[in-house]
């Protein structure tokens, strides 16, 4: 398998030519790097005019590895050929590096540049990326794998603190300015100006390169100091280090890596607005920056906030006043490293009351709307901390939990709400303090437990009794200031008391209790349907009214589909399937078919779209202008790779020998407007996707019978 290394950008605050000077000390040979052994220059060119240097050189690296693997392997030392060019005009320099050590076993590629930074031409920046692709080696791969990129990885920190050393050190010696390139003038830091004084070096006062931990790092989008919000990273943004260490926290260079391909790869596939970085990064600590695992349950979740609409519940969720009285818990303020502080009364709550007073769908949206202020919070937080906030804090008081607790029903709706926040809001929570534990407690916890995950598990911190108080307990976590009264504290909170609800506030059916799962709130406007091979799905729209317009947005969940529009002025109705013409023994009730098997195409209906191939994980919105009256139909069908072309995809290949290639899912939603509603592509479905926005770019195509739009 082939490792691939992307770095973040990082700035240095120096020119261009003062950052070459530097990098130039490097060479021959560098003792801030030991491996670095030496190099020699195998190749070199000037052009005329002297804005393009190019150098090639021979490395040597003596490779920190186990004795007897060199001896394996025949060598003591190995050699890279690396090649500059340094265009002086331009202003960048471009650095490609590959082993010529063993590169009939091993393939090692490293691409570096350094370029002036876009938004302030006094600063560098600079970026690398690398793959390593070993294809043999005496038996030893894994091995050789696992030198190589630690070996790698303490190279890529240790190159950005020698350009640091250098620049200091030319500081030192009086060298503030390197005139730039222009036609007929010599280049080099050899040819700069000596002065007694550093500070004429750019208005800098003080050699530092790195911004200070009072510096704001909006600086590097060109923005001032005063704004209060991190600084919004759009599609096409490259991240910088300094905003990741300012904003999301600490990373090794294989984790920033991997964001960053993560980050791309939603770029690339989803063609709009990505979620904020803070989000991706919460699924990749999930699966301890397994990208793969990552992906399948972060494109889950963004699928789940756009059906259900989360990404607006903050603005259109309002509890029901019975919460104003009976759900006793509340924000308060925040613990001692800075995280949002939610504290719940759980012993005061009457589960079974609220159940049946507002329903389990009332209840799960209220939990949803609290993990989105605490995701708020956290951003907040960390702009007025000056560091990370990346989860929050949930204080539990358990006191007056008994048996009522555990009526079945009201644990059945915990568990599905855990199984909801765990799918969707990994790492968000920073601890968890229980308190008051009462001897029922490990009833519950049995029950709940097993739908935990362990990295949630370990942040549980549990006190029976008074243990709380005192040293080790929530004094260790929380200002006295701010524990409430009622554990002891000096802080008065803001919460509901709780108690029983009324049962004269019941609803009047027990749909809450005898439902045998929490249904998300069922207004929202997407459906879900299953497509089998020989069962399409179909749905029509009715048209009286010429160029009105029919929007579409949909995403291809599971599989591969082929989706096609069709005109009819026949109506269609809704039939049986045949079970001879499914080729698998399980149907679904939301799998429609409309168009009878006897219509002739050209005769009954005709096509109006080209069929578009969807693949799974994909994004498609479009509209079309309807030209006659009549029924258009949508139909979304089972695509497999024609017989007659000459190659399968190597994806529906591997999809038909796990089998997985007899049934499809897509989540849908289309709507009718008439031409004067239609504000341009897709602005019907403007609400749909705030949150991930997935296919918020529109490619116009028209076709030679339609005005329509599709986009992926």
């Amino acid at each position: 398998m082939v490792q691939k290394y992307q770095s973040p950008v990082r700035v240095y605050k120096y020119p261009f030519e003062l950052v070459m000077a530097a990098y130039e000390k490097r060479f021959p040979t560098c003792p801030l790097i030991p491996v670095f052994i030496g190099s020699d220059i195998i190749y070199e060119h000037k052009s005329d005019d002297g804005s393009l240097h190019v150098v090639e050189r021979s490395c040597k690296l003596n490779v920190d590895a186990p004795r007897l693997l060199k001896k394996i392997a025949g060598v003591d030392f190995i050699y890279f050929i690396q090649k500059n060019t340094l265009n002086w005009k331009d202003r960048a320099l471009l650095i490609e590096a590959r082993n010529e050590t063993f590169s009939t076993r091993v393939l090692v590629n490293e691409t570096c540049s350094y370029s002036v930074h876009p938004d302030n031409e006094e600063w560098t920046c600079f970026e690398q990326s690398a793959s390593l692709d070993i294809k043999s080696f005496f038996g030893f791969e894994s091995t050789v794998e696992k030198i190589a990129m630690k070996q790698y990885t303490a190279n890529i920190k240790r190159g950005k603190e020698v350009i640091e050393h250098y620049l200091n050190e030319l500081i030192s010696q009086g060298i503030t300015h390197i005139p730039r390139w222009t036609p007929g003038a010599s280049v080099g830091y050899l040819h700069v100006s000596r002065t007694a004084t550093i500070g004429h070096l750019c208005s800098i006062e003080t050699p530092g390169i790195e911004l200070e931990a009072s510096s704001s790092p909006l600086q590097l989008w060109g923005e001032t100091a005063g704004h209060t919000q991190a600084p919004e990273q759009d599609a096409g943004d490259k991240l910088e280090a300094e905003y990741i260490e300012r904003y999301l926290g600490h990373l090794t260079p294989m984790q920033e890596s991997t964001l960053i391909h993560l980050r791309q790869w939603l770029q690339e596939t989803h063609k709009g607005k990505i979620p904020k970085d803070e989000h991706i990064l919460r699924f990749l600590r999930a699966w301890d920056f397994n990208m793969e695992k990552a992906r399948e349950m972060l494109c889950q979740s963004l699928s789940w906030r756009k059906q259900y609409q989360v990404d607006y519940i903050l603005q259109t969720w309002h509890p029901p006043p019975i919460f104003e009285e009976y759900y006793a818990g509340c924000w308060h303020y925040h613990d001692r490293d800075g995280r949002p502080l939610y504290i719940l009364r759980l012993g005061q709550i009457d589960t079974k009351g609220l159940l049946k007073a507002v329903g389990e769908e009332a209840i799960l949206r209220h939990v949803l709307s609290i993990n989105e202020e605490g995701q708020r919070r956290c951003e907040e937080n960390t702009h007025l901390c000056g560091s990370p906030i990346r989860s929050w804090t949930c204080l539990v008081d358990l006191e007056g939990l008994n048996m009522r607790h555990l009526w079945r029903p009201g644990v059945k709706a915990l568990l599905r709400i855990i199984e909801v926040v765990e799918a969707n809001y990994p790492e968000t929570l920073g601890r968890l303090l229980i308190v008051r534990a009462p001897r029922v407690f490990p009833v519950l916890w049995t029950l709940i437990s097993p739908f935990i995950n362990e990295n949630s598990r370990r942040k549980f911190l549990i006190y029976s009794g008074n243990n709380y108080q005192g040293p080790g307990g929530i004094s260790d976590y929380l200002d006295k200031e701010i524990i409430p009264d009622f554990l002891g504290g000096e802080s008065m909170c803001n919460i509901p008391e709780g108690g029983l609800v009324p049962k004269s506030l019941y609803q009047s059916d027990d749909d809450a209790e005898t439902s045998d799962h929490i249904r998300l709130w069922t207004e929202t406007i997407y459906h879900s349907a299953f497509i089998y091979k020989g069962a399409p799905h179909e749905i029509a729209a009715e048209i009286l009214e010429v160029e009105s317009v029919i929007t579409w947005d949909f995403d291809v969940l599971r599989g591969d589909v082929l989706f096609s529009l069709f005109h009819s002025k026949r109506a269609p109705e809704v039939r049986q399937k045949d079970p001879a013409s499914v080729t698998t023994t399980t149907t679904s009730s939301n799998n429609v078919q409309l168009m009878d098997k006897n219509w002739v195409l050209g005769a009954d209906y005709k096509m109006l779209e080209a069929p578009l191939v969807c693949r799974e994980g994909e994004s498609i919105q479009g509209s079309h202008v309807t030209r006659w009256p009549g029924f258009y139909i949508l139909q979304w069908k089972m695509h497999s790779p024609s017989s007659g072309s000459s190659m399968a995809r190597v994806d529906d290949v591997l999809a038909s020998l796990q089998g997985s290639s007899h049934k499809c899912k897509v989540m849908y939603y289309f709507e009718v407007l008439a031409s004067e509603d239609f504000r341009g592509s897709m602005s019907s479905l403007e609400s749909c996707s705030g949150f991930s926005q997935l296919s918020g770019v529109t490619n116009s195509s028209n076709k030679s019978h339609s005005s329509s739009v599709i986009s992926r």
